[in-house]
């Protein structure tokens, strides 16, 4: 006769949010853009060393499909998966959530309701007014009871202050219960405030600069998107904690052009 072993599904990630641990202890996080839809791109960058990776649905061509291949795509690396939703809407947030996004970065918060919404629909009843379906996010129910029970503490949910409205109601909108972080877009923000394509604007700077004064007075973790690398030194410096570093086209770019100025600048020189 023979025993029969019934193997234990291996779980390749846990449902514990590193980034979200990190940000508790004050930790610098830095991460980057997703928006190119291929599943190599992600693995690719998922194993540079990011702390997190934020798949852009709001502003790149990725659908909920192709974000849900690129998140399995990463599966067993250390980096946490983050997906901004196109709006704020119960619906775009579910759908990310329940494909296994670890976070969210919700655009367009402008007031304390707002916030109250994005909170609301990040989380499960009571507390909210989250679907109960999380399909990929428990491992298609293999780790159901234990997601239930611990998605709502898990999730990081960050809103986005992009607005000169924003900026009025910051402390309004960060001492809603649920906020984890908040993050900055400097090139909305200065466009908000009168300066499109301007982002080092005096104004610009001061508004950025009173958001995280807000933060650190309600003690909100601030993120921003770095528009260099010596200026995303200075935001850690300043007490950013999660920082954005480019994109997967902005690399893409850089490097193609470094790489393609060198050999051309050393023919030249022969």
């Amino acid at each position: 006769m023979y025993n029969l072993v019934i193997a234990v599904p291996r779980r390749l990630n846990t449902l514990e949010n590193r980034v979200k641990e990190l940000l508790k202890k004050g930790e610098v996080t830095f991460g980057s853009w997703v928006t190119i839809g291929h599943p190599d791109v992600a693995e690719i960058m998922a194993n540079v060393g990011f702390d997190w990776l934020i798949f852009d649905t709001e502003h790149a061509p990725l659908s909920i499909e192709t974000v849900e291949a690129q998140l399995a795509a990463i599966n067993g690396t250390s980096v946490t998966p983050l997906i901004r939703v196109a709006w704020n809407d119960m619906v775009l947030i579910k759908r990310a959530l329940d494909i296994g996004a670890k976070g969210l970065l919700i655009p367009w918060i402008n007031t304390k309701e707002d916030a109250e919404r994005a909170v609301k629909a990040c989380k499960y009843p009571m507390a909210g007014v989250r679907g109960v379906a999380p399909r990929r996010a428990s491992r298609y129910g293999l780790d159901l009871n234990e997601y239930l029970a611990t998605a709502d503490k898990n999730l990081l949910i960050i809103l986005q202050i992009e607005t000169a409205e924003a900026v009025k109601n910051v402390e309004e909108i960060l001492s809603v219960d649920g906020v984890d972080a908040f993050f900055v877009g400097p090139a909305d923000l200065s466009a908000s405030l009168g300066f499109l394509g301007k982002w080092d604007h005096p104004r610009a700077i001061e508004a950025t600069q009173n958001v995280l004064r807000a933060g650190k007075k309600l003690g909100v973790p601030g993120g921003i998107h770095a528009m260099n690398l010596d200026i995303a030194i200075q935001h850690a410096k300043d007490g950013f904690q999660f920082i954005a570093l480019s994109s997967d086209y902005g690399f893409l770019l850089d490097q193609s052009r470094a790489a393609l100025q060198k050999v051309r600048e050393g023919i030249a020189k022969r």
